[in-house]
């Protein structure tokens, strides 16, 4: 009959075969998406200004460009799809190599992801819903005598 290995400590991370070239990726897609995601919201911003700078131009009112509701659903997409790549990724390393997320450094790079995340998809769904609110001043056309 044999006897249990001792287990002895070594320095290091505790899942060493957690970092596999999958989970390495995910890790990393997960702060990639949260940023883009905030660029893509900021970027309605920036075209929402573009379209009232037009407008007083012309002295007249334009419809909204596509442009803006394609960035602000984008970001919100993009922040959520964050979300979602980290759920996968706490359920790929719990299952497969029995670590949890924050035992690994992709899991941890993920997990700070999602915390800096978190408060971005709240921005996100801001601009989405400031997109589609009318806008109750509306824009100054200026003077257009």
């Amino acid at each position: 009959m044999e006897s249990p290995r001792p287990t002895t400590a070594l320095p290091g991370p505790a899942h060493p075969q957690a970092a596999t070239p999958t989970t390495v990726a995910a890790g990393l897609l997960v702060p990639v998406l949260a940023v883009l995601g905030v660029l893509s919201s900021y970027y309605v911003q920036v075209i929402h200004g573009d379209w009232i700078d037009r407008q007083q131009a012309a002295c007249r009112h334009l419809p909204l460009p596509k442009a803006e509701h394609v960035a602000g659903w984008a970001g919100l997409a993009l922040g959520l799809s964050a979300l979602i790549v980290c759920v996968l990724l706490a359920r790929r390393l719990r299952r497969h190599h029995s670590a949890r997320l924050g035992d690994t450094w992709p899991g941890l790079l993920a997990l700070v992801g999602v915390w800096v995340d978190v408060p971005a998809i709240l921005l996100e769904l801001f601009m989405v819903w400031a997109m589609h609110t009318p806008d109750g001043s509306g824009p100054v056309l200026g003077d257009c005598g």
